[in-house]
């Protein structure tokens, strides 16, 4: 009689982001407390962002308490939702020049109006401290990055915090933003224990796009698209850290739309063997990196270098 064997049942573990971004926030504070001078100001962050109740306005609350948490002066501004090219390009130009500001975060992807990339290209790479102006892309590209773009770096943490080798690791990112997807595989690529992956990146254009992610261990969703990633299209196994951020209804059509990443968590119970959660898992790692890269950029004023 012929025997049949079962695979085991996997227990799928939710990698949320919380205790990380916890411990990343008070190393952050005691880091640049340990080095700064009693009459010394703190580091402090601008964050700028357009219309009020946007989900960027949102978002920047939520930065705001990370920053009083790590200790970190922190400027919200909120300009009109029809402000200029011109007028939103001299605010940020401002910002980049006043000396007390170590790191400026602008809200995108921006309104077709604005060229992102022309606007963030006038700051110095170091206060680019969400690492996404084409200066701190390219720095990535050689091997030899400034400020690293936040998500890429929250990712990387993640994997590392719950003890996923990426060496070796055939690693897949869905998308291709010039401001997260790209950022990612480069991080990916880099040589060290932390790199050194095999990275392939799939996008709307890619032909059996299913298959690509089915030879995945790692999966980095970050297309924005609910839904894209669920055990239809993934290997048993895999790790999937969803970058995905869109909004979705719930079953409720009455009820309000619901943040949602691009994993059908349900579908990946007792597939995945990991995932992270949409909320509450890149999310809280990217704001404490993004503290972290403010007190590099302070860190960097403090030696004499242009910071202006």
């Amino acid at each position: 009689m012929a025997s049949t064997t079962q695979e085991p049942e996997i227990r799928t573990a939710q990698w949320w982001g919380k205790p990380l971004a916890d411990r990343l926030v008070s190393e952050v504070r005691e880091r640049w407390e340990s080095q700064a001078r009693p009459s010394e100001d703190p580091p402090c962050l601008a964050s700028v962002g357009l219309g009020e109740g946007s989900p960027f306005h949102v978002y920047q609350r939520q930065q705001a308490r990370v920053a009083q948490r790590a200790g970190i002066r922190f400027r919200g501004e909120i300009l009109p939702r029809d402000v200029s090219p011109e007028g939103l390009r001299a605010r940020v130009e401002e910002l980049a020049k006043d000396a007390s500001i170590h790191g400026i975060l602008l809200e995108h992807p921006l309104p077709p109006a604005h060229d992102f990339a022309r606007i963030v290209s006038g700051i110095n790479p170091w206060k680019d401290v969400d690492g996404v102006g084409p200066t701190n892309v390219g720095n990535l590209a050689t091997g030899r990055p400034v400020q690293v773009p936040a998500v890429a770096l929250a990712a990387r943490a993640l994997l590392q915090h719950y003890g996923e080798p990426t060496a070796g690791r055939h690693v897949v990112v869905v998308g291709r933003s010039e401001t997260v997807g790209i950022p990612l595989a480069l991080l990916f690529l880099l040589r060290g224990e932390r790199g050194d992956a095999t990275v392939t990146v799939v996008h709307s254009r890619t032909v059996d796009l299913a298959e690509h992610l089915r030879r995945a261990e790692i999966l980095i969703p970050c297309a924005g698209r609910p839904g894209l990633v669920s055990r239809r299209n993934t290997s048993r196994g895999a790790v999937v850290v969803d970058v995905g951020l869109a909004t979705a209804m719930g079953p409720d059509p009455s009820a309000p739309p619901r943040v949602a990443g691009d994993a059908d968590a349900r579908s990946l119970e007792g597939w995945a063997r990991a995932y992270t959660p949409v909320p509450g898992g890149v999310g809280p790692v990217t704001v404490a990196e993004i503290m972290a890269s403010t007190v590099r950029s302070w860190e960097a004023a403090r030696t004499g270098g242009d910071r202006t």
